[in-house]
């Protein structure tokens, strides 16, 4: 469901990276641990002054993963994993360059990289991270007793993040439970449980530093954020809580030498849990798609498609020939409700597209023309979108009203105009000629050579289409005029408020 989502610190940092192990770790990145204590519990230690009983329990039911990789999957640097990109891009998008590493060779045919994960059933099935045992060819599953058995691939799901394993040991295994997420608060108390480095299974303790982080790596970012410590090779071991009870799945660190800094996030339980019991089943997930880019609807959106509040998901562009054009989508709908179930937010949009199985027909509510309508769509398969550009925020900001009030100068697209822009025949509206910087277009992110395509959902084809369109906007009191701006190909909703001008 990619699609439908769809300052400068040192230059050292190597950012937030995968944690999948050892040798092999071509941008490792650890997830840490989510705290889940009960509220009556106090102070900053477990209420013995220990938490020996939880680790007593857990500890036999954590497993370190070794996986067998081609060399051509691991080797050189010269590509990172996916999630490694996404984990790159999210915080140069914040301004911090994250240096790459340097070519590597290898000389070997075959390289190992190592992991973590926890036994959730006496006859061996074991949960990690997918990017644990991505590419590999062989996989091997090492008990607390130091049994090394081999491992078969039962499932996997990278979008979440989730990998489940099989292991026959000949006898019933020790298990850990899961936990429930949903009841962590910051500032809980949790352990992390995983093999870092390699040197064995180890036990780090922290809090609970933040919930419901996104690292803009896909439709189900709800990281936990925790403290404790954890490096490359905990990737895939469980988060406890005081209980003992599976809470997270530590997943990533952010990190400026590659070791943890206190900053680690996990898949909450109550997210992969669910995730799990569908590849135990079918081996494999296919997530909703519905084809359009998104972004927030702002105060200055709301006040300007006449909604009394901001909440839900504004439509910046439905890509042609997907489930969204289908149903009848278009540019400038908000879509507030998905099978009955509140939008509130782009993310959610996502996440609940990306739950709904290819094929499900569901009720789309949206605010269109300053009412709620309703859209039946049958959901496709997220193959559909896989080549396609995905942006949940497009980060181009295009917009203009020919208004002298918005601080913005028009002229039509001459034929000069569109070969100087490199436009398309199919692109029609205004360009924005000057922005004044004082303005309220200007501190909306309108620039020169934008093009406007759209005000207030009505198209434009002149200079002259945009003065009057935006005239009619305040007439009709509206407080901002909602412009889609087209800049380098990319289409993006921006609102101008009136009274800032």
């Amino acid at each position: 469901m990619s699609h439908i989502l769809r300052n400068h610190r040192t230059a050292a940092l190597v950012g937030a990276a995968i944690i999948a192990g050892a040798a092999c770790l071509p941008f490792a990145i650890n997830a840490s641990n989510a705290v889940a204590a009960p509220s009556d519990t106090g102070g900053i230690l477990a209420p013995s002054g220990s938490f020996a009983s939880i680790v007593d329990a857990d500890k036999p039911a954590v497993v370190t993963i070794t996986t067998t990789m081609k060399a051509t999957d691991v080797s050189a640097g010269e590509q990172e994993s996916p999630m490694d990109e996404q984990f790159r891009q999210f915080f140069e998008d914040q301004g911090i360059p994250l240096p790459r590493q340097a070519p590597q060779k290898r000389p070997s045919q075959q390289a190992m990289a190592l992991g973590s994960g926890f036994i959730i059933s006496p006859d061996g099935v074991i949960v990690t991270n997918n990017h644990v045992i991505d590419n590999a060819v062989d996989i091997k599953v090492t008990l607390d007793d130091g049994t090394e058995l081999p491992a078969k691939l039962i499932g996997t799901d990278p979008k979440s993040d989730v990998a489940v394993l099989k292991i026959e040991a000949g006898k019933p295994l020790q298990t850990i439970a899961w936990g429930d997420s949903d009841r962590l608060k910051l500032g809980d108390q949790i352990l992390a449980i995983g093999n870092p480095f390699g040197i064995g299974t180890t036990v780090t303790s922290g809090i609970v530093s933040a919930r419901g982080r996104d690292l803009h790596s896909g439709p189900y970012d709800d990281f936990i954020q925790i403290d404790a410590p954890i490096n490359h090779g905990n990737s895939g071991g469980p988060l406890v809580d005081r209980s003992g009870n599976v809470v997270g799945i530590n997943t990533a660190i952010y990190s400026p030498n590659g070791g943890s800094v206190g900053v680690g996030f996990a898949i909450p339980s109550d997210e992969a849990k669910a995730i799990v019991a569908k590849l135990q089943k079918d081996g494999s997930i296919d997530h909703g798609y519905l084809g359009v880019q998104i972004q927030p609807v702002t105060k200055d959106v709301a006040d300007a498609v006449g909604l009394d509040k901001t909440g839900g998901a504004l439509v910046a562009a439905v890509t042609a020939d997907t489930p969204a054009a289908h149903a009848g989508l278009k540019p400038g709908d908000i879509v507030t409700s998905v099978g009955g179930k509140s939008v509130k937010t782009p993310k959610d949009l996502s996440r609940l597209v990306a739950d709904l199985a290819p094929g499900a027909k569901e009720a789309l509510s949206v605010w269109r023309d300053g009412k709620t309508i309703e859209l039946n769509v049958t959901v496709g398969t997220n193959e559909e979108g896989q080549k396609q550009a995905a942006a949940e925020s497009p980060d181009t900001q295009d917009q203009s009203s020919g208004q002298p009030s918005l601080g913005i100068g028009l002229a039509d697209l001459t034929p000069d105009v569109r070969q100087q822009l490199n436009l398309p025949r199919s692109v029609n509206g205004a360009v924005v000629a000057k922005v004044a910087p004082d303005k309220s277009a200007a501190a909306a992110g309108i620039q020169s050579g934008d093009v406007i395509v759209s005000v207030n959902d009505r198209p434009v084809h002149s200079a002259r289409d945009v003065k009057t369109a935006i005239a009619d906007a305040g007439k009709a009191g509206r407080k901002s005029v909602l412009l889609l701006v087209e800049r380098d190909g990319n289409k993006t909703f921006v609102a101008v408020p009136f009274g800032a001008a």
